[in-house]
């Protein structure tokens, strides 16, 4: 008996399963990969900000990049795409402001400091794993053992020393 072949593609049947499989195996980490490569090849995803949900122009960079670092892997290289968020102070800042104010009728200022940092924190949480999400959606083939978000100690740590180092060069 044949089996039947389905009158459409049912993306939820197969890609989510296709891609947990890529994640269990660290097929997107360098170095998982078997063989030796020694030609390396690395981008680094422009972090979104954590504003919102991402849209067809993230999508659209998402795609190319893919594209870009599945052909170096495919002809040998070590490649490395690595994932992240930006928080993008000011403008996360006024979108966590204008959904309290329509949703609590409140200001930063009545929730006061303290109060209003956690609550960007919260959106950060909440939109920054929706949009790491939608890359995953998306097949997007990003390291993800390797995360990062700008806030992170680890990661403003080496901006303040970038800038100290061009400060004392002049620059």
């Amino acid at each position: 008996m044949k089996p039947k072949i389905q009158k459409a593609y049912d993306p939820k049947k197969v890609e989510d399963r296709i891609y947990r499989f890529w994640m269990r195996t660290g097929f997107f980490n360098p170095d998982k990969l078997p063989g030796k490569r020694k030609k390396t090849y690395t981008i680094a995803l422009p972090p979104p900000n954590v504003t919102g949900e991402l849209h067809m122009g993230h999508a659209l960079n998402a795609t190319v990049q893919d594209i870009l670092i599945r052909w170096k892997r495919l002809q040998g290289y070590k490649t490395l795409w690595i994932p992240g968020t930006d928080h993008a102070g000011i403008a996360t800042q006024v979108r966590v402001e204008k959904v309290l104010k329509k949703e609590e009728g409140k200001t930063r200022f009545d929730l006061g400091k303290k109060l209003f940092i956690k609550r960007v924190w919260q959106w950060k949480k909440k939109y920054g794993d929706i949009i790491l999400d939608q890359f995953k959606k998306l097949g997007s083939s990003l390291d993800w053992s390797r995360t990062a978000f700008t806030m992170d100690s680890n990661y403003s740590e080496a901006v303040k020393k970038s800038f100290l180092n061009y400060y004392k060069k002049g620059w």
